[in-house]
């Protein structure tokens, strides 16, 4: 072959022969807890050899290398050929393997979501799932006739609930977005950089044309590596360090380039495999920015979206997989430094905030508030939200919705809570740790399912992608009595949304409630806002409501330090009233309070669908 058309044809070709058979999907999600047991060291090793197994991808046929902060080099277009021809042969012996071990299941005449097709010998002790796709070559979220991609620009900004087959149409009747919706006409775009925690390349692959060069941001190896490689011609994944291979690169977002310079800027809580947007619910929101006819300056101190956005693609090893991406025949970029994002488009009309946690340990306040809970603080204030301290105090009630629980303690939830409220955490510092680990629950919602509402949905398997564990209920000091039922509004779907509903309200006796003392002399800090915009404000991202993903803070007032283990993203807007928090609520509200001994989380090791063989 010596054309990219050729090479192009030769890929699909590849790839079509392996979606003829049911594909393994790795349902994969975590927000990997601080673990004693050493089960997130196992967990890292398998998850990567799980997730390069189902891609077929990085096989021993590919030329690909990976190299530390550096690109590996374009491959020759022998080196290419060679790549497509083993890899198709490859995948020619592994459906040959996959019939003869299916062939008794396959003679039964029973529905796909009946008929139980685990690799059980690859089957890890926690946190991953291997199903067979019931809907085998089905792109959408949809078991109904496929829709093209509608040319609908998003000036405004919005945010949806993804389709699913099992709540179509939804029972609330709110619209929703497919994958090709999100990703516009293939012959639009240019250029785009997205983001997965878990991946199904071959898949997601067939969603581009064959000569749009991508950067995908992924997780790590186990070993917790930056690293950069050449995946397919045109592609390249990029991966950000993670201490001693601990934590996840938990961030689901694209950067979409159109050839008109356009760019849609997309924030997600689904994976980019086939089942997140098929048979779980996910939010996306996006929002389409205009190019600026003249740029503008360079503002080292911004702290807008753009800036913020900006810091964190520098944060994940964007930078250099960029400038790989240009030295690797692709010139022309949309983009050639990740500063040009703010400086050549118009961001005026983007009016959510901006929330990126970044793993690593943070030290200092310039540090510490661009990251993390104590960035929701910052973005708090800025929408005028802070409850204050003192007689005016407001109550602020959360609704943490989400697939992973935490090790929940009073001392965090109370951190969390205090920078909700948009409250510094340089006052929650000042006193010591053990008067913080004695203050009672603050008022939050955990919003989980219960194991029967998950038995009740359409696919049970759904619950291989929701998260807690027998040890973390039983804990002695365990919020259950904070726990409430999620559940869809769309109808009998599992949700793997992650969403924060918070509400204020006027109440004279706020300290009493929540523990915190007042201090009359906070009454009158010029900071404070005593109008607020709205009721309150919602969260839409990949976060989880766990100390992995938003952060754990220690340290003085004067030096804070702030730990997190996570790479995740998200927005936060204002709310204006109750009808809006209903509407844009992707749970059932007011999310019912688990039954006293009656009602029990979903626990995935518990199920005979999950259990490890």
């Amino acid at each position: 072959m010596d054309s990219d058309e050729d090479l192009a044809r030769a890929i699909a070709l590849s790839l079509d022969e392996a979606q003829q058979k049911k594909p393994e999907v790795i349902i994969i999600d975590s927000d990997d807890e601080q673990d004693p047991d050493g089960e997130d060291a196992v967990f890292q090793a398998q998850l990567q050899k799980a997730i390069e197994e189902s891609k077929n991808i990085a096989s021993s046929a590919s030329t690909s290398t990976v190299v530390s902060q550096a690109p590996s080099g374009s491959s020759s277009g022998s080196g290419v050929t060679s790549f497509l021809s083993q890899r198709a042969q490859l995948e020619r012996e592994r459906l040959e393997r996959q019939r003869k071990l299916q062939g008794n299941v396959n003679t039964k005449s029973q529905k796909p979501e009946d008929v139980d097709t685990d690799d059980e010998d690859e089957r890890p002790a926690k946190r991953r799932h291997l199903a067979t796709s019931s809907f085998a070559g089905t792109q959408e979220a949809s078991s109904s006739k496929q829709t093209k991609p509608q040319d609908q620009n998003f000036w405004k900004g919005e945010l949806r609930q993804t389709a699913t087959r099992l709540a179509e149409p939804r029972a609330d009747g709110q619209p929703t977005f497919r994958l090709t919706q999100v990703l516009g006409q293939k012959s639009e775009l240019a250029f785009a950089i997205v983001s997965s925690y878990a991946l199904d390349l071959p898949w997601f692959y067939e969603f581009f044309d064959r000569s749009v060069p991508v950067i995908l941001v992924a997780q790590p190896d186990a070993n917790g590596y930056a690293s950069i490689k050449n995946v397919l011609p045109h592609w390249i994944k990029t991966t950000p360090p993670l201490r001693s291979g601990f934590g996840c690169m938990h961030m689901k977002f694209m950067l979409l380039f159109y050839k008109t310079g356009r760019l849609r800027i997309v924030i997600s809580t689904a994976n980019l495999i086939a089942y997140d947007w098929r048979d779980m619910e996910n939010s996306v929101w996006l929002q389409d920015v205009p190019a600026r006819q003249t740029p503008i300056r360079h503002d080292p101190k911004a702290d807008d979206f753009p800036a913020t956005l900006q810091h964190m693609l520098h944060s994940i090893n964007v930078a250099p997989a960029l400038k790989a991406m240009i030295n690797d025949n692709h010139p022309n970029l949309p983009i050639k430094l990740i500063d040009e994002l703010r400086q050549r488009w118009d961001w005026s009309q983007v009016r959510v905030h901006l929330v990126a946690s970044i793993a690593g340990k943070h030290e200092g306040w310039p540090s510490v508030v661009k990251v993390g809970h104590p960035r929701l603080m910052m973005v708090v204030r800025k929408m005028g939200m802070r409850t204050t301290r003192g007689s005016k105090a407001k109550i602020l009630t959360l609704e943490c919705q989400g697939s992973s629980l935490g090790n929940y303690t009073t001392q965090w939830l109370n951190e969390f809570h205090w920078s909700a409220r948009g409250e510094s955490a340089e006052d929650w510092l000042k006193d010591s740790k053990k008067k913080r680990e004695k203050l009672p629950y603050p008022p939050i919602k955990v919003v989980f399912p219960t194991k029967k509402t998950v038995q009740e949905s359409g696919s049970r398997r759904g619950g291989g992608t929701i998260f807690c564990r027998r040890k973390q209920w039983s804990a002695k000091n365990f919020p259950r009595e904070s726990f409430h039922d999620s559940k869809s509004k769309a109808g009998p779907v599992l949700m793997h949304s992650k969403m924060i509903i918070a509400m204020l309200e006027d109440n004279a006796y706020m300290s009493k409630k929540s523990g915190i003392a007042t201090d009359s002399e906070d009454e009158t800090d010029d900071e404070i806002e005593e109008v607020p915009p709205g009721v309150g404000w919602t969260y839409v991202g990949s976060h989880n409501f766990t100390p992995s993903a938003w952060g754990t803070a220690s340290g003085t007032g004067f030096t804070p330090i702030l730990n997190i283990s996570n790479y995740e993203v998200g927005i936060v807007f204002p709310v204006k009233d109750e009808a809006e928090a209903q509407k844009i609520a992707c749970f059932q509200r007011p999310p019912r309070r688990y039954a006293v001994g009656k009602d029990e989380p979903w626990i995935q090791e518990e199920s005979i669908y999950h259990q490890t063989q």
